[in-house]
């Protein structure tokens, strides 16, 4: 028995092909992502971007310009923070006092401050000036001479400036 294959129709394979090309270029468009960054400011028209496109919430205060964002109302007072302390008893006229070593390279710094006249040394301490990883403090102390005392040094060397401010608080027993 034979079987008789029958040449399709013209009609049928031009209507086969445009329904191919219909379902397929819908598909090729799905498909096709815009690469990163291939579409920015110079590709917009003036007010592309509308409310009506932009996601509620998905924007944040840093992507407005500075004043374009009403301040809200403010809120309500908050109770009274507790009494800072006066100082020990019977001390008065606390000051504080301060001295900044020159700024450079060099690998140790020492620096001291002493109160004024009359004035007695409470307490004290040093800052470095930046704060590098490289430094160390090795004393900070009050002296007997009514001086604060401070000495750093770089543990590994840095060849960033650098200093140190040491501070004294200083009052008058009473």
């Amino acid at each position: 028995m034979r079987i008789s294959v029958r040449r399709p129709s013209p009609a049928l394979v031009i209507s086969c092909l445009a329904l191919a090309l219909a379902l397929g270029g819908t598909s090729y468009a799905a498909a096709v992502a815009l690469p990163s960054g291939s579409v920015g400011t110079a590709q917009l028209k003036n007010s592309a971007v509308t409310s009506q496109k932009v996601k509620n919430r998905t924007l944040l205060r840093a992507d407005f310009a500075p004043g374009q964002l009403p301040a809200g109302p403010a809120g309500p007072t908050g109770p009274a923070g507790p009494t800072g302390p006066a100082g020990p008893a019977g001390v008065s006229g606390l000051e504080r006092v301060e001295a900044t070593s020159v700024s450079n390279s060099t690998t140790t710094r020492t620096a001291s401050i002493a109160c004024p006249t009359g004035k007695r040394l409470f307490g004290g301490g040093v800052r470095l000036n930046p704060v590098l990883p490289q430094l160390a403090v090795q004393q900070s102390y009050p002296d007997n001479d009514n001086t604060y005392r401070a000495n750093v040094r770089e543990v590994t060397a840095t060849a960033a400036a650098w200093s140190i401010t040491v501070f004294a608080v200083c009052g008058t027993a009473s």
